[in-house]
């Protein structure tokens, strides 16, 4: 294994470009692990890695050590990619600006296919000079008049201000992204693990290079953007200000931020060779989106069942009173109801304990009004913050793994709590209740590996979790059926046969051999 030291700075030609967001090699979470997976798992193919951030100071070193045919990485943040810009008054382009006017008229078409005849053209001159540049969509006159136009035609009432600095913040880092588009290292192909901005720079360079784009969705980025948005505290209109909302729930400023980012899915949808979904609800969610289906196709999360053989063996055969939540300390998890529920729990199980396995650096606000709840419920004793750990070790001491979460895909956690032996309690988002009560007649004969409970709901998630360790048979019986399952349906290799085919069938693209980093 490498640092990160060792290959930031080098420009090898790889086989597989990799587009992350947010994500691998910088945040741990389950979409790191599944990236680290891949890689690992194709040591035959070499890797590039692009990261896209938002400030560099929310990134403090990599988590992952990065394999050895991983040949480049590099880093850019996105957040004040734009705000250094000299301001030079000047007229612009009126055509790209008309052209621009087009796509964002034809983005809000929502069940229209994209022109091609107007995409590319947009998409391949974004930034150049004599087109759209960063200083005319900053600086122009051209873009005042659209700024302002669109303003007028469709806000709501928010102020001008406002409208103004979102129309800037969102579109900004764009030419970043086209400018990482040009100077891409050589690649033969292009894979992204999510739409978004990361989509977004898959689509430009794409586009641009020709190169072919596969897409793996494992939440639905515009999905979990939604949520996202309706918790921003940093997002106000003069709407809200009077105790009104654009559609009674979403402001006008926020629905401007959800629209973005819609239309950067469906142009991603529209690029990708392949569009991939880990589970049927997420898949219809993506046609629904606008994908193609005849593009789409399902791959299930993978994970080395033997791995995980030696932590099955030391477990022992009568539920421990430890209930694990293996995740990010941050809002989507919903770590609050897991501590809500504890309080239930401990009352009926007095010996029980919660542990709260996962890192608390991302939204450490969020982290600190945890520890301030498990204070204020009397549960500092049972209640154990202990950041990020090595799963092996942690799920021997487990007798129940639970997922409080109000977003999920198909939790890697979950797989793996399975190969150990442990039950899982979850929420019923995501691929949960298939994981847990199976996804078909022959699955569902394996019988139950835990239980689902509803969202945000303490007291059934106590009653559940109750349940299950007080009762050693009904127990033993989940734990059973959750190694059956991960056995049947959800090892690695079935994973990695199908990305194979993915992989050769982009790789053998005219474009990507023009690339060819080696035979």
């Amino acid at each position: 294994m490498r640092s990160w030291h060792d290959v930031i700075d080098r420009r090898e030609p790889a086989d597989v470009a990799f587009l992350l967001e947010g994500t691998y090699p910088y945040v741990s979470g389950g979409v790191s692990s599944w990236v680290h997976q891949i890689i690992n798992g194709f040591p035959e193919l070499r890797f590039s890695l692009i990261f896209l951030g938002g400030r560099r100071d929310l990134y403090d070193g990599i988590k992952y050590p990065l394999p050895d045919n991983v040949c480049h990485l590099e880093c850019h943040y996105l957040t004040d990619s734009w705000r250094h810009t000299t301001a030079r008054p000047r007229p612009g382009n009126t055509q790209a600006f008309a052209r621009s006017a087009e796509l964002h008229a034809a983005l809000r078409q929502r069940q229209q296919p994209l022109p091609e005849t107007l995409l590319d053209p947009v998409l391949k001159s974004l930034g150049r000079p004599g087109a759209l540049t960063r200083e005319d969509f900053l600086f122009s006159e051209a873009a005042w008049n659209q700024v302002t136009d669109h303003y007028e035609r469709f806000c709501t009432d928010p102020s001008f201000v406002d409208y103004f600095w979102t129309v800037r913040t969102i579109h900004g880092p764009l030419f970043l992204l086209a400018e990482i588009a040009d100077r891409l290292p050589p690649a033969r192909m292009l894979h992204t693990v999510s739409t978004g901005y990361a989509g977004m720079l898959g689509v430009l360079a794409h586009r641009r290079q020709g190169l072919p784009l596969l897409l793996s969705e494992h939440g639905i980025y515009t999905k979990e953007r939604k949520i996202d948005l309706a918790q921003a505290d940093w997002i106000t209109d003069a709407r809200e200000a009077f105790g009104g909302t654009l559609d009674e729930d979403v402001s006008y400023i926020r629905h401007l931020w959800i629209r973005f980012f819609e239309g950067l899915g469906r142009m991603a949808y529209d690029s990708a060779e392949t569009i991939v979904a880990l589970y049927e609800g997420n898949r219809q969610r993506q046609i629904a989106d606008g994908a193609d289906p005849a593009r789409c196709r399902i791959i299930p999360n993978g994970i080395d069942v033997q791995r995980f053989l030696p932590v099955r063996e030391a477990r022992p055969a009568t539920p421990p009173p430890v209930l694990g939540l293996i995740g990010r300390v941050v809002p989507i998890k919903d770590i609050k109801t897991f501590i809500r529920a504890l309080r239930g729990i401990c009352n009926a199980i007095p010996d029980a304990e919660g542990w709260i396995i996962g890192p608390e650096d991302e939204d450490p606000e969020y982290a600190q009004e945890c520890r301030n709840l498990v204070a204020s419920l009397g549960l500092t004793d049972q209640v154990k913050f202990l950041g990020f750990q090595k799963v092996d070790e942690v799920l021997k001491e487990i007798g129940l793994l639970v997922l409080t979460s109000i977003s999920e895909a198909l939790p890697l956690v979950i797989l793996e709590g399975f190969a150990a032996g442990v039950p899982a309690l979850a929420t019923e988002v995501g691929a949960c209740a298939e994981l847990i009560e199976g996804s078909s007649p022959e699955d569902r004969a394996l019988g139950q590996a835990g239980a689902v409970v509803p969202i945000a709901n303490p007291d059934e998630t106590a009653a559940a979790a109750i349940a299950l360790l007080s009762d050693p048979q009904r127990w033993q019986a989940a734990s059973r059926a959750a190694i059956a399952r991960v056995e049947r349906y959800y090892d690695q290799k079935r994973m990695f046969d199908e990305y194979h085919q993915l992989y050769h069938q982009c790789l053998e693209t005219p474009m990507a051999a023009e690339n060819g980093a080696h035979d």
